[in-house]
């Protein structure tokens, strides 16, 4: 499916989407300004990054461990996530022996972040890190290669498999003896020179950070994954992308440069956009992100589908909506399953959610309906990159599913409880923030070299207060010098306008 990657660096935040046929299929955001910016560098997420901590708790009950990475809140390392550690008899893949025989208290350990820290929970750590390369991912703790999942072609797997163990066979000097591989999707295709080169880049990657563990004093981050631009490219570019277009000169720089470096195939698809419409406003996105903060989601049918997430699980609710078949229940059971399985992947993807969901789809008679649904939703969930897994129908009719969580799902992100009123939510100071900015900047533009006043209720102001040299350092790179903030004490949070100034 052909696809172009857009990424929009405002004054606020950093936002990827992947559009392809015209409709979002994947959305990403960074927050660079505020208290919930995360951490990291420059507000990146701390994904990927490789951190000498030290054990700060040991607890067999739990069979997991606490990790001071030098983040407010401890790391949290399972037991399943420290059995690398293991050099044990008894040990074998798929168990994992008792956290106590793995650490000890004080002890310094090499963990990775592979959730970011989400509500009042710690980042989730890993003691089997990994770095990740366009091609190939170095797994430095394991021997051995494997393939992603995603590459399906049996003959394409043999051909990738053959050349990756010559490279680990022949690798002596060049590459790290001892440890394994991952081969990515974006392999496919690709020559023995250009694994071999990736293979090679991220065994120099390896040995400098081996070399920061020496000097390094616990805590301490030894590894940051790629930022936001370049690990777009990385994760999100492959042969079905047309163009990567980015609205911001020095993110655009900083793309060519990586393409160049990692991917030269690419460099020609990296285009700067500079107007005069903008970036998002080519594919219509603005009303799409906005929609995936409701719960109801129509269908192409005429049906509907309505996502609820508790702290527990996210339920998703089928409903036929308009649609009547003329041919009878089933059919339009079927008609309206088949078009929910097929956004449900896609909904799961947009919004960012993780953990168990459950489904209740409209009843269906007939078994082989009931496996065409099935195979549906999970070609829908295949193109994921977030690990999924699904069950067969319930003896009451509902497919469960898991989506590893690796982020708050958006919803959480952009809003949160509105007091007073059990299940509301509203945007969040931060979240209203970044749209006044991007709104200022239309505003700025349409209106060049006039001074604008931005009119907010009290939260707002506090927010441009607290970050004023955040905002304004922000705000003149996108091309926004001459702007006050006027603070209204009776609007509430959700109302703001911008006007010219009155001379």
């Amino acid at each position: 499916m052909a696809q172009d990657v857009l990424i929009n660096v405002g004054a606020g935040e950093t936002r990827v989407a992947v559009v392809a046929d015209g409709r979002l299929e994947e959305f990403y955001l960074e927050r660079t300004i505020g208290p919930n910016a995360l951490g990291g560098r420059a507000g990146r997420s701390l994904l990927g990054n490789i951190i000498i901590g030290r054990v700060q708790r040991v607890l067999p009950g739990m069979q997991a461990a606490f990790v001071d990475v030098g983040l407010e809140r401890a790391g949290f390392l399972g037991a399943k996530e420290a059995r690398c550690l293991a050099d044990l008899p008894s040990f074998h893949e798929g168990a994992a022996p008792c956290i106590s025989k793995l650490l000890l208290e004080g002890q310094a350990l090499l963990v990775q972040v592979v959730k970011d820290p989400i509500g009042d929970k710690g980042a989730r750590l890993s003691a089997n890190v990994t770095l990740p390369g366009r091609l190939l991912v170095f797994v430095p703790n394991q021997r051995g290669l494997a393939l992603s999942r995603r590459i399906e072609d049996e003959a394409e797997r043999a051909r990738l498999q053959a050349i990756v163990e010559r490279l680990i066979a022949n690798g002596e000097g060049r590459f790290i003896t001892g440890a394994g591989y991952i081969v990515r999707t974006a392999a496919v295709g690709r020559d023995e020179a250009e694994l071999a080169e990736d293979a090679e880049r991220l065994a120099e990657a390896w040995r400098a950070l081996a070399l920061k563990r020496q000097g390094a004093h616990p805590p301490a981050t030894l590894y940051y994954d790629l930022d936001t631009v370049e690990r777009t490219l990385r994760d999100f570019v492959d042969d079905e992308t047309g163009r990567v277009l980015i609205d911001d000169p020095d993110a655009f720089a900083q793309a060519k440069a990586y393409a160049a470096r990692a991917m030269p195939e690419a460099e020609a698809r990296v285009t700067l956009h500079n107007g005069p419409d903008f970036l998002f406003d080519l594919y219509d996105l603005e009303p799409q992100i906005e929609a995936l903060l409701r719960p109801r989601v129509g269908l192409r049918c005429g049906g509907w589908i309505t996502i609820e997430t508790t702290e527990a699980l996210t339920a998703i609710d089928v409903n036929s909506g308009s649609l009547t078949d003329t041919t009878g229940l089933e059919e339009t059971s079927v008609r309206t399953n088949l078009d929910a399985a097929a956004e449900i992947g896609r909904q799961l993807r947009l919004r960012g959610i993780g953990g168990l969901v459950v489904i209740d789809f409209i009843h269906m008679g007939d078994p082989e309906n009931i496996a065409c649904v099935l195979q549906t939703l999970a070609m829908g969930l295949g193109r994921d990159r977030v690990p999924t897994q699904i069950s067969c129908f319930s003896e009451f009719g509902l497919v469960e599913l898991t989506r590893k969580r690796t982020r708050d799902p958006l919803l959480k992100c952009l809003t949160e409880p509105l007091e007073g009123c059990y299940g509301g939510r509203i945007k969040t100071v931060e979240t209203l923030g970044c749209e006044v900015l991007r709104r200022l900047e239309r505003e700025a533009r349409a209106r060049p070299g006039r001074a604008l006043t931005v009119c907010v209720g009290p939260e707002l102001a506090g927010w441009f207060g607290e970050n004023a040299a955040s905002i304004e350092e922000a705000l003149r790179r996108r091309g926004v010098a001459r702007y006050v903030v006027d603070r209204r004490e009776s609007w509430p949070r959700m109302r703001h306008d911008i006007a010219e100034q009155r001379s």
